[in-house]
């Protein structure tokens, strides 16, 4: 309970907000003055931001030296805890736990259902995010692509995406899985609930789209990727 309030409160400002996501699409560590630069302010108000943001454990920082000499600068990035706004949080981790249980109890019925309802949901996500399922169509790549990138932040994701025109393929990864620490705990059930969510997500916008999963993060990764090969 706390611990949300706290998160709300520091997320209430629109500027830190925004410095939040934009560290969270950036997958990599920003300096003070990367962030005054990117949002027009001065480099102490930029670390005001970064410190709120770090006192709620949403980032954590080092000092690192540049090799250039001069002073260490101190590097942000995200917290590799994941930040759950659900009320109560507790209670959620351990429906989901329960659920999941209960579905790998069922056997290979419980798997399918699991499969499923990930599906489901991704194709719901997605729905959300097309005005039209008519115009789908006459839609470039690039544009359904957008679409996926706007669902899959929808959903706490904030991958990256790469067409390959040539290869006929899109290439995405994936750094903060919101469903990370049960994946850890359960990798077999939930990953495969999460790769039929992705699948569930591509088919709306791409009827023939193969989803080849490359690596995962509770193989040891640092992130989980993967391949959407677009089929003719």
């Amino acid at each position: 309970m706390d611990q949300v309030l706290k998160i709300t409160s520091v997320l209430a400002d629109p500027t830190r907000y925004e410095i939040y996501q934009y560290i969270a699409r950036k997958h990599q560590e920003v300096t003070v003055q990367e962030i005054a630069d990117a949002f027009h302010i001065h480099p102490n108000v930029a670390r005001l931001h970064l410190t709120k943001l770090e006192d709620v454990n949403m980032l954590v920082s080092e000092t690192k030296k540049t090799g250039k000499g001069g002073r260490p600068s101190r590097l942000y990035r995200l917290s590799d805890d994941v930040i759950q706004l659900h009320f109560p949080f507790r209670d959620y981790q351990l429906l989901s736990k329960i659920a999941i249980h209960a579905m790998m109890k069922l056997g290979e019925a419980g798997k399918q259902a699991l499969y499923e309802t990930g599906k489901l949901f991704g194709q719901e996500l997605v729905q959300q995010h097309v005005q039209s399922m008519q115009a789908l169509e006459q839609l470039s790549v690039e544009e359904k692509m957008d679409i996926l990138q706007k669902a899959a932040e929808a959903a706490g994701f904030y991958p990256t995406f790469h067409y390959s025109e040539n290869q006929g393929k899109i290439y995405f990864e994936i750094f903060n899985c919101p469903f990370k620490e049960l994946a850890f705990a359960h990798p077999d059930s939930v990953c495969y609930m999460h790769n039929a969510f992705l699948k569930g997500m591509l088919e709306v916008l791409f009827t023939n789209a193969e989803l080849v999963t490359e690596e995962i993060m509770p193989s040891g990764c640092n992130s989980c990727t993967y391949q959407a090969i677009l089929k003719k």
